[in-house]
This record gives C-alpha cells, sequence and structure tokens, in this order.
C-alpha cells in the first residue's frame, strides 16, 4: 500500500478553495439545470424528474472538474476513465441522499417556492464536504 503525500498547509488551503469553487459552479449547474427542467415540465412529479436532471449535471460537471483540477488523476483509456465515473457516481449515492434529503424537505415543508433551492444549497454543500473525504479514499487514491 502506497503513502500518501503530505501535504503542506498552503497546498491543503489551495485545494480547498479550488474544491469549494468547483463546488459552487457544480451546485450552480444542477440548480440551473433543474430551474429549465421545471420551466419545460410542469406536472405530476416535476421536482423528482428536476432532481435527477441536476443531479446528473452536477455529478458530470463535479466528475471533470474533480479528476483534472483536484486529483490530477489521468486516465489512459476510455475504459479506466468509465470505471472511475462509475466508482465516483457510486460515492455520490451516499452525497445525493444528503442533498435530495435537504430539498425535498425543504420544497415539502416551507411554503415558497425558492425553498427548494435553498435546501439543495445546503445539501449539495454538506454533501461535497463527505464526497471529496470518499473520492480521495476510494475514487483517486494516488492523491
Amino acid at each position: 500500500m502506497g503513502h500518501l503525500p503530505v501535504l503542506s498547509p498552503v497546498r491543503i488551503m489551495h485545494v480547498a478553495m479550488k474544491y469549494i469553487l468547483f463546488a459552487g459552479l457544480a451546485t450552480g449547474a444542477n440548480l440551473l439545470s433543474q430551474y429549465f427542467s421545471f420551466r419545460m415540465y410542469s406536472g405530476k412529479f416535476d421536482i423528482f424528474l428536476a432532481l435527477t436532471v441536476g443531479t446528473f449535471v452536477g455529478l458530470v460537471v463535479k466528475y471533470l472538474l474533480d479528476k483534472k483540477f483536484i486529483f490530477y488523476y489521468e486516465t489512459k483509456k476510455k475504459s479506466e476513465n468509465a470505471k472511475k465515473f462509475v466508482l465516483y457516481s457510486f460515492t455520490g449515492v451516499f452525497t445525493t441522499i444528503i442533498f435530495w434529503s435537504f430539498e425535498l424537505g425543504f420544497h415539502f415543508l416551507l411554503p415558497y417556492d425558492s425553498a427548494k433551492y435553498f435546501g439543495a444549497g445546503i445539501g449539495l454543500s454538506m454533501g461535497y464536504v463527505v464526497k471529496y473525504f470518499l473520492d480521495k479514499k476510494y475514487v483517486f487514491r494516488n492523491f
């Protein structure tokens, strides 16, 4: 088993700032996708369609940014990239539960249309903290 490199406090802050920025970009992509989903379809189960669309868009955006700019992981083949994406998606299941719980809770408990987006922001923020450590340990191990 290899040893993880020791990161200096400056390096840790640099990674943390980039991770926060990328989490913000992925959150924005997620919420914007949800917004357009609601604009295109407003009917039975629209919240669940929007959650699914937003989750997928945010997942792809975050995977690409994390792989290249946080963990500096380069895949040699498309099959390796596909395996990493599946593993990355799997760790996302746990964090998606956090995110969806907050968004749905705010959506159903508060009488404001924008409450779901506020809940999503809280849930995504919490989920991304958990996701970083899961990805570091299980997905991008050579970091």
